[in-house]
C-alpha cells in the first residue's frame, strides 16, 4: 500500500529519520511511537505528500508520490492532522461533505450518495445529531470526532492519522481505535497512526514503527517491537508491561527516590 525508500528527514541540522526503508501492506494497522519531537508528525505529513523528504522518497501502490495527480491522491489516502483551525462557520455536515470533493469530477454539488456517506460517517462517530451545528461551537472532543467522520467519508484505502485519540474521552478513544482496527480487518483498509497510549496502540495495531528522534528507527509486528526494554530505550523512560488475559497494559516505572 505505502512504502518508503531510503527516506531521510531532518529538522534544521538535527536528523529525525535516517534512511527509512519500510513497507506497509493492505489491511495492516501501524502505530508510530516515539518521544515528543522524534519526528512522528513530520513523518506522517511526508507520507501524505504535504511536505517533501530531505532524501529518499515515498510510494503509494508502487507509484511515487510526485507522480500522483492531486485528485487521484485524495481518493487514495486521507490525512487527519493533529490539530485544526476552523476559519469559517461551516456546519458539521458541510465540513464532512467537503471530504467528498475529490469524487465530484465535473459536478459542483454533492449528490444523495455523498450525503448518505457523510451521515453514515457522522453516525459511526456518534455525532449525527450535530449535523447542523456550527463547527466552531463544538467541544474539542466533538470536533475531533467530526474530523474523523470527514476522513471516513473520504473513503480512501489508506488512512494516515496524527493522534486520532486527541481530546477524546476514554469511551470514545476505545471506540475510535476499535473502529480503525475493524476497518483494517473487514475492509482491508490500511491505517498508519501516531499515538502516545501504548496500551491502546498494542490492542489494535498489527505493527509498530518506533522513532528514536536521532535517525534510528525500528519497525515490525507489535509482538516483536513493543517489548518493555525496547520501548524503554525509545521513550527514554523505563516501561513495565502487565498481562491481563489477552491484554498488555503498559505503565511507566516509578522513579526511585
Amino acid at each position: 500500500m505505502i512504502a518508503t525508500h531510503q527516506l531521510t528527514l531532518r529538522i534544521g541540522a538535527r536528523m529525525l529519520v535516517d534512511r527509512l526503508d519500510w513497507q506497509v501492506r493492505d489491511g495492516e494497522c501501524w502505530s508510530v511511537i516515539g518521544r515528543n519531537g522524534a519526528g512522528k508528525s513530520t513523518l506522517l505529513r511526508t507520507l501524505a505528500g504535504l511536505i517533501p523528504a530531505d532524501e529518499g522518497g515515498v510510494s503509494i501502490q508502487g507509484r511515487s508520490l510526485p507522480d500522483w495527480p492531486l485528485a487521484e491522491l485524495a481518493r487514495e489516502r486521507a490525512f487527519l492532522a493533529q490539530s485544526r483551525n476552523d476559519a469559517f462557520a461551516y456546519s458539521v455536515i458541510e465540513t464532512v461533505l467537503s471530504a467528498r470533493h475529490p469524487y465530484h469530477g465535473d459536478r459542483y454539488w454533492e449528490n444523495t450518495g455523498d450525503h448518505r456517506l457523510a451521515m453514515d460517517a457522522l453516525a459511526a462517530m456518534e455525532v449525527a445529531e450535530l449535523a447542523e451545528r456550527n463547527v466552531r461551537t463544538l467541544s474539542g472532543g466533538e470536533r475531533q470526532r467530526v474530523a474523523i467522520a470527514a476522513m471516513l467519508a473520504q473513503d480512501t484505502p489508506l488512512l494516515l492519522l496524527d493522534e486520532p485519540a486527541n481530546a477524546l474521552d476514554l469511551a470514545h478513544q476505545v471506540s475510535v481505535m476499535r473502529l480503525l482496527s475493524q476497518l483494517c480487518r473487514e475492509q482491508h483498509k490500511t491505517v498508519v497512526m501516531v499515538g502516545h497510549d501504548l496500551t491502546l496502540a498494542h490492542s489494535v495495531s498489527t505493527h509498530a514503527l518506533l522513532l528514536m528522534g536521532d535517525g534510528r528507527w525500528l519497525a515490525g509486528p507489535v509482538a516483536d517491537v513493543m517489548q518493555p526494554d525496547i520501548l524503554s530505550d525509545y521513550l527514554g523512560h523505563p516501561i513495565d508491561v502487565i498481562r491481563h488475559g489477552q491484554r498488555h497494559i503498559f505503565i511507566p516505572k516509578e522513579a526511585i527516590a
